[in-house]
């Protein structure tokens, strides 16, 4: 029952491919899902990476505006979301890791001024009535200006940073800027560099939650569709993200213990049905 936010800095730190390993290892119990929302205004990489573009764009945020218009918000949510659970060994699949698309195109970015807060008020409802987790790729540049406000109703803002001197520098002043805007904010590493996570930590002076290996084979997985090599489910990177999806979920439940259940990011706000 969560709502966490990803973003990243100057210097490919791989955000969403963080993000869709977190997705596909997330630890789900019966009737929960978790729904991955592609937020990025510099538009979206799943649906022409992992996807290969088998589903053209027919499904995603731009779609949301004018559902927004239309007062059709939370109907039109459901409908854009992809499912991404399901096991050709399965008879059916669960639909239990769902992604809503981002937008194909930067230009489109300019229509979706209204999207965001309907998102970041959708976002509160499906926790508050669903408890479904929803994890929020903001990109590099997404956890400011208009689409920053689902980085404020967020129970965790992460940075996605590599333990390069490059990337740690460029995200100095990114995370200084984060943590005026909303408070608490953590790192997830990718181990590249020669830094070690404390000394990341030092730096930065916000804490690091967790570390993922530095695997381009299995990362081309989710960035690009690539093959997947054997016992992909079973490597490092996926066994990482699977102990830090747990370590998140851990961290979120002990914030809101911390702040009291009716703390003030949680706003009950009810949400049409989830198909």
């Amino acid at each position: 029952m969560a709502v966490i936010a990803l973003t990243g800095c100057s210097g490919a730190p791989g955000v969403t491919t963080s993000a869709l390993a977190l997705l596909l290892s997330w630890p789900l119990e019966s009737s929960r899902r978790l729904i991955l929302a592609e937020c990025d205004p510099d538009g979206g990489a799943v649906l022409h990476g992992l996807l290969q573009g088998t589903l053209g764009d027919r499904y995603g945020l731009r779609n949301l505006s004018v559902a927004a218009r239309k007062g059709e918000f939370g109907e039109a949510f459901w409908r854009q979301l992809i499912d991404l659970s399901s096991d050709d060994s399965k008879a059916e699949s669960p639909r239990d890791r769902l992604l809503l698309p981002g937008i194909t195109d930067p230009a489109q970015a300019a229509s979706l001024s209204s999207v965001w807060k309907g998102l970041a008020t959708t976002f509160r409802g499906i926790d508050a009535d669903h408890g479904h987790d929803v994890l929020v790729d903001l990109g590099r540049r997404g956890a400011v200006g208009p689409s920053g406000v689902l980085a404020e109703q967020a129970d965790l803002v992460l940075v996605v940073v590599r333990n390069t001197l490059r990337c740690l520098q460029a995200a100095q002043s990114r995370v200084n800027a984060l943590s005026e805007r909303v408070g608490d904010v953590s790192l997830i590493v990718i181990d590249e560099g020669p830094y070690p996570a404390g000394e990341v930590q030092r730096v930065l002076q916000v804490p690091v939650v967790a570390t993922l290996p530095y695997a381009p084979k299995e990362a081309r997985v989710l960035s690009d569709g690539a093959d997947q090599p054997r016992h992909f489910t079973k490597s490092a990177l996926m066994k990482a993200s699977r102990t830090t999806a747990a370590l998140l979920v851990q961290r979120v439940a002990a914030r809101r213990t911390r702040l009291g259940s009716d703390h003030s990011l949680t706003r009950g706000v009810k949400v049409t049905h989830a198909r």
